[in-house]
């Protein structure tokens, strides 16, 4: 895990849409702090600081710092509803984590040696079936992101779950559920043009 983020919040009184609204018409992002055996806490942040760092994926995977009412809270983002169709965060969860107790966490994948795998070189097209996966570890033990490694993968080939290489003491849950849960990531599958060609996919 590398550099954390920090987050300034201010407390807030507990409402409903009415309050929530109001925040919102001042440019505050209302949300909600919670778990590790503590009581709720209701917040609120400024909209354009918040804007500005869930424009860096590695918050979404990332232990955080909330500054409120002068003391830290450690939590990880669980939860964001933005607007629909305007570019507006109308609420944020963040969930307490204890430095003891294992957390569950969706991280992104990041692909690399696409364009020069097997595959791909005869022709075929990486097909992504996920961009992010959920991981279970210690707070100290959170990655900033899985690698994808491509580079042997072959035409017809496909990289499931149980394929990934994980960083040590981290887990993916949906392995523990069984054969059926394990996923495919990504495969290498013919180009209909029959040229070489890679999906750009936002992740």
């Amino acid at each position: 895990m590398v550099g954390g983020f920090e987050f300034e919040a201010e407390l807030r009184a507990p409402g409903g849409k009415g309050a929530a609204r109001r925040l919102r018409r001042s440019s505050r992002v209302p949300g909600i702090i919670y778990g590790a055996g503590a009581d709720p806490v209701s917040v609120s942040m400024d909209h354009n600081d918040v804007i500005k760092k869930l424009a860096n994926e590695a918050v979404y995977s990332h232990v955080l710092t909330i500054r409120v009412a002068g003391r830290e809270e450690k939590a990880v983002l669980k939860a964001l509803q933005r607007h629909p169709s305007r570019p507006i965060v109308m609420h944020m969860d963040f969930q307490r984590v204890s430095a003891t107790e294992k957390l569950r966490v969706h991280v992104p994948l990041h692909f690399v040696n696409e364009a020069t795998c097997p595959g791909v070189k005869k022709g075929g097209m990486v097909s992504r079936n996920l961009v992010d996966v959920e991981v279970a570890c210690l707070p100290a033990d959170l990655p900033e992101f899985l690698e994808v490694d491509l580079g042997a993968l072959d035409l017809g080939q496909t990289l499931h779950l149980s394929d990934l290489r994980l960083p040590a003491n981290v887990e993916l849950p949906a392995l523990a559920q069984g054969n059926e849960h394990d996923l495919p990531v990504v495969a290498i599958q013919m180009s209909r043009t029959g040229g070489p060609e890679t999906t750009e996919e936002a992740s």
